[in-house]
């Protein structure tokens, strides 16, 4: 069974940093596209980034290029979206999401496996 569980979120001041993860079972994590989600209350879920895991290809969303970086830790089937340089519009649900031939990558209607969700809050 293909599972997603995000974890990492919370309440940072603006210009500060996360690490937000993504812990996946189920798969070979190899196989995948991983995907970063967000939501922010009373808008559509975007995209924010993603990789292909297999060759390491990513993409970003252009309100967070140069500010988050994704990535993958091989052993622990991880894949990890460090954030940088937060600000209050980056304030969302966060979600990670998995598929195998998404067409448009950071388009969630693209991913069938999804996690539960963290909350990032930025604040002053």
């Amino acid at each position: 069974q293909v599972q997603l569980v995000e974890s990492g979120g919370g309440l940072v001041q603006p210009g500060g940093s996360l690490r937000l993860s993504c812990a996946v079972s189920g798969f070979s994590l190899p196989d995948y596209v991983i995907g970063w989600f967000r939501q922010a209350p009373g808008k559509e879920r975007e995209g924010v980034s993603y990789i292909s895991v297999i060759d390491g290809n990513t993409g970003y969303t252009d309100s967070v290029k140069g500010r988050f970086t994704i990535s993958r830790v091989d052993v622990k089937d991880t894949v990890f979206l460090q954030m940088n340089s937060l600000q209050p519009e980056d304030t969302a649900v966060y979600y990670c999401a998995a598929d195998l031939y998404p067409l448009v990558p950071l388009n969630p209607k693209a991913y069938d496996h999804w996690g539960q969700g963290t909350q990032v809050t930025v604040s002053s």
